[in-house]
């Protein structure tokens, strides 16, 4: 269970997110869908306290995130290429998040094969630095790494942006194959409409750092959504 309470963020007098209560329940497939500026990866760094509330807090399995680390072992998240390695090789890297959530060599061997046909050759065996990967496969690298080591809590930041439509179809069946297991809880961010109502059971939408739908997902809710972004 993540719960938001009373949450807001004020850089200045701009007043960047408010968000009075907000509860994502244990194994929920979540989407967050708003324009630019609307707070989406404000929530998220709060949620990874990246950045402090100006009021309020998040508690991430009763742990209150802005004043105990011990939600980071079960929590893993992907937000941009800053969370990468840039000099080391994704092999590298993969073993280095492999080390810091208890997994031997063999374990994240065993975790990456399984993504062969996401990475399309152009990840694993190139000899290249994360730095010199497109942006594409850097996002690739990125979100395999946040599946390392078995997290109960997975916070992707616009997964679907820079990524070609054959790796699009693969990333929604890996979110929806998470999303499948009730002990997972899958926040995702995202531009992209109808990708993000094909991966998540619940939609919120974020307008000016406040919520103003909160929805179940259904056959209606595309429709929902782009009416209420056609306004």
């Amino acid at each position: 269970m993540i719960t938001t309470s009373n949450l807001s963020k004020k850089y200045n007098a701009n007043q960047v997110l408010n968000i009075k209560n907000l509860e994502i329940p244990k194994g929920q497939s979540f989407g967050l869908v708003g324009n630019n500026g609307a707070g989406k990866t404000t929530y998220f760094s709060l949620l990874l306290d990246l950045i402090q509330p100006t009021t309020g807090h998040i508690e991430s399995h009763d742990v209150q995130v802005n004043k105990s680390e011990d939600w980071k072992p079960f929590t893993s998240a992907f937000i941009d290429e800053s969370f990468l390695i840039g000099y080391l090789t994704p092999e590298e890297y993969f073993y280095f998040i492999g080390e810091l959530r208890g997994q031997n060599k063999a374990d994240v061997d065993s975790l990456v094969s399984q993504f062969e046909d996401f990475f399309h050759d152009e990840i694993l065996g190139q000899k290249k630095y994360l730095r010199d990967l497109s942006k594409g496969n850097q996002k690739k690298a990125g979100i395999v790494a946040a599946l390392i080591g078995d997290p109960e809590v997975i916070i992707l930041d616009e997964p679907f942006a820079n990524l070609d439509p054959t790796t699009q179809i693969r990333l929604k069946s890996i979110i929806k194959e998470l999303a499948e297991k009730q002990d997972i809880t899958v926040l995702i961010s995202s531009h992209d409409l109808m990708h993000v109502t094909d991966v998540c059971e619940r939609i919120v939408v974020l307008e000016k750092g406040e919520v103003v739908k909160d929805l179940v997902t259904s056959a209606a809710t595309l429709k929902e959504l782009e009416a209420h972004f056609a306004n």
